[in-house]
């Protein structure tokens, strides 16, 4: 069986990924960006090259503009740094356009190469979030095109994807990557601080709704804000936001000064889960993500959630019953859908299970599913 390096130029879920591969003693190096290893990696096992980090923050903090341009410049150095560290015949784990050379290199030296999918394919979430900009006369790319380019070419040396949602599995069958080189991982995700208790007494009126994380048009916010103002017209509702507001956001949410909105900062873990019970219905409507981990902590604290198929973590409603699934765009399916889960709530019917969402998601659950990938893996390329 093939030793596996990890590469990824910052802290990631690639970790969970190489700890496995360390318990596993298969692990050849893990690779970083960064001036602090993972835990759980051996410190022999530790590469890191502090640099790349030391110039992605020194540029975020003195040019704030410029702060992820400077990131993906970083990243063929990286991948050089990289590339010279691993030996031929080593397979590579890593993510879009870390490490185009090192996948080259794996390749042609015999060695399979695997890219953990966080996101949909990239000419998939290219295309999407680009039709979104345009729509809003949002002239920005989705992310900078150098990072898209090197993305594309990983995706043409990568022998497998590790995926973690159904989103995610389709927009790359979509693309043509051959559907069973696709496997399904969702990461696990600590929900230790989301559960139903204690419960929250909430009164029936306003209808409150939640989103937590960055307000952007990714996030599919202009049709939240227009879901509101038709629940609006018939009922009182309140929408509560994290104060984290995306540039492009902001002429749009000066149109709807008639939404009463009411702000939080960022929380941590353990004040989270309460605002969370603070409100009857969570929803996020993204345009494209590969896994949001804000739905499953509101899923978890027995909040039902209304999603978009494009948030990955519809994968874990049950219509009907902990929560609704709309389409994209789509701010009519979410109005209803969002008063269909409060009073859902309100009567007491089909209260959410919230344990089952933890266990699957638990790392147990991950190491399990990583393993029997392993072997199919290894079968495959014997």
């Amino acid at each position: 069986m093939p030793s596996i390096a990890v590469a990824a130029p910052i802290r990631s879920v690639c970790d969970h990924h190489a700890r496995i591969f360390a318990e596993q003693g298969r692990l050849q190096g893990h690779y970083l960006g960064t001036r602090r290893g993972a835990e759980g990696i051996p410190e022999e096992l530790s590469r890191r090259f502090p640099l790349v980090g030391l110039i992605s923050y020194a540029v975020a903090k003195t040019l704030p503009r410029y702060g992820e341009a400077a990131k993906v410049a970083c990243y063929p150095l990286f991948d050089q740094w990289v590339k010279r560290q691993v030996p031929a015949g080593t397979a590579v784990f890593s993510s879009y356009g870390y490490t185009v050379e090192t996948f080259r290199k794996a390749r042609n030296s015999g060695a399979f190469t695997l890219l953990d999918g966080g996101n949909s394919h990239f000419a998939h979430y290219w295309k999407v979030i680009s039709e979104e900009h345009a729509r809003w006369n949002c002239d920005l790319p989705p992310f900078p095109k150098p990072w898209y380019e090197r993305g594309l070419r990983s995706i043409e040396l990568t022998d497998w994807v590790f995926s973690p949602s159904s989103y995610v599995t389709k927009s790359f069958i979509d693309e043509g990557f051959p559907a069973d080189r696709v496997l399904h991982l969702p990461y696990p995700v600590n929900l230790s601080h989301f559960s139903p208790e204690p419960l929250h007494d909430l009164p029936t009126s306003p209808l409150r709704v939640v989103c937590t994380g960055g307000v952007s048009l990714r996030k599919g916010f202009p049709y939240l804000l227009e879901a509101m103002r038709l629940i609006r017209k018939e009922r009182d509702a309140v929408l509560m936001l994290t104060e984290i507001v995306h540039p492009s956001m902001q002429p749009i949410l000066a149109k709807y000064q008639d939404i009463p909105i009411e702000w939080a900062p960022m929380l941590p873990h353990d004040k989270l889960g309460a605002r969370l019970k603070s409100a009857h219905v969570f929803a996020l409507l993204s345009i494209e993500e590969g896994l949001a981990r804000t739905a499953l902590e509101a899923i978890a604290c027995g909040i039902p959630a209304v999603l978009t198929p494009n948030t990955g973590t519809s994968d874990f409603i049950q219509p009907g019953v902990n929560g609704e699934i709309v389409p994209i765009r789509d701010a009519a399916a979410a109005a209803a859908a969002i008063v269909q889960c409060y009073e859902r709530r309100r009567q007491g019917i089909n209260t959410p299970d919230s344990n089952s969402i933890s266990e699957a998601l638990s790392f147990d659950s991950f190491r399990r599913r990583l393993l029997e990938h392993l072997q199919t893996i290894d079968t495959t390329s014997a």
